[in-house]
């Protein structure tokens, strides 16, 4: 039996093992890359603020996401090669979860050669799907990846918190939001249907466990309605109806929006929010998506004589729309200036035409916005969600 035959055989024998499932992941990288007759392979996640790739072995020290070939993996989501100080080369792949980045994979060999890269590929796909499939219940997972202790608050929200990537052919949407530590009561969602895209951006009155509370009801309520079919009328009018029942005193704002893939038809509700902003190509449509808003979710609207109006309007191929809490553009600089709506846009406009990545953009965005805090924190909570319709060429 040939090498390539052996291995094939030996990661056919573990994969039909169920005892496999089981496995801490450290000892399923080793097994894999001893089936797949790799040298060596470290898996690394990236810490909750994607600063660091944070490698799930003791023996290895964190990684820089900025200034590193493993960063620059991460980043571009692409392959990076680069000689190890111990002879041979080591080979960086993205460890994604659909358009979701994870880390990165560190595969040391010899050389680096056609069918040891398939390999490392392969590896990197299936423990991107195993890292998915453990680090909900895996405690080990989410320690790796904080680099300082969780307020309550916090921890209740992220609980509710999608991934902050998803994608599919037709469209990618991601977020970002900080503190990443001492949440108050932003929060946001985003999820996809077979011909839908569901985004939403929530703020909550106050900054402490009730706004949590009322973000997660708010969030719940949305998943509720979405998930029995509700249009987006209905999920809206679904969120008040609890928010009202359950939290009378308590309130959010919010904008709720849904896009259809094959059209670019965009839906949405202003509930008291910062309107989004329209990106399109190497400019901010000034008020495109401007609408007078609604009053705030909850116990406000339930009191207000007027209905709520759903907006409508048809987006172009490229488009990105960015949804928004205010504690990001009324953040300041250490020399007491508001980072502002244009500067916003402008670093989002800068990116993109660079051909920088969705999440790269708003990774880069908010640590700008951090790092220019005085002593790196943030008045108020700071929330981005964009999304961005790039359907296929018909």
């Amino acid at each position: 039996m040939s090498t390539s035959e052996a291995s094939e055989a030996l990661l056919r024998e573990f994969l039909a093992d169920p005892a496999h499932l089981t496995l801490d992941l450290a000892t399923a990288v080793t097994r894999c890359a001893k089936a797949l007759d790799l040298q060596h392979a470290v898996v690394y996640l990236v810490d909750l603020q994607q600063r660091y790739l944070v490698p799930q072995t003791d023996v290895a020290p964190p990684i820089p996401v900025d200034g590193s070939l493993a960063g620059w993996a991460y980043r571009t989501q692409a392959l990076r090669v680069e000689e190890s100080h111990t002879g041979g080369v080591t080979a960086w792949l993205p460890l994604l979860d659909g358009a979701e980045r994870l880390g990165v994979l560190g595969v040391h060999s010899p050389a680096l050669t056609t069918a040891t890269l398939i390999r490392s590929r392969a590896l990197a796909s299936l423990l991107a799907m195993m890292i998915t499939s453990k680090r909900a219940f895996e405690d080990s997972f989410v320690r790796h990846t904080r680099t300082e202790p969780m307020h309550l608050t916090s921890e209740m929200l992220r609980a509710f918190l999608p991934p902050r990537t998803i994608g599919n052919a037709h469209v990618v949407s991601t977020a970002v939001l900080e503190p990443a530590y001492e949440l108050g009561g932003d929060a946001f969602d985003h999820s996809l249907t077979q011909t839908t895209l569901h985004v939403s951006v929530i703020d909550a009155m106050g900054h402490d466990l009730a706004s949590g509370l009322t973000s997660a009801v708010a969030l719940a309520a949305c998943r509720n309605a979405r998930r029995n079919g509700a249009d987006l009328p209905a999920l809206v009018r679904r969120v008040d109806e609890a928010l009202a029942g359950w939290l009378p005193e308590q309130y959010c704002t919010a904008v709720l929006a849904q896009l259809e893939f094959e059209t670019g038809l965009l839906r949405w509700n202003n509930c008291g929010h910062p309107a989004p902003l329209l990106i399109r190509g190497d400019q901010l449509i000034v008020d495109a998506l401007e609408r007078e808003a609604d009053p705030p979710m909850g116990a406000p609207a339930q009191l207000s004589a007027e209905p709520r109006r759903t907006h409508e309007m048809r987006l172009e191929p490229g488009d990105r729309v960015l949804m928004y809490t205010d504690g990001i553009t009324e953040a300041r600089t250490r020399e007491e200036k508001l980072f502002g709506l244009e500067r916003f846009a402008d670093y989002v406009i800068r990116a993109t035409a660079g051909g920088e990545l969705a999440p790269e953009t708003l990774r880069r965005l908010i640590h700008s916005i951090l790092d220019s805090q005085s002593g790196g924190q943030l008045r108020d909570d700071a929330t981005i969600l964009m999304f961005e319709w790039r359907p296929p060429d018909r």
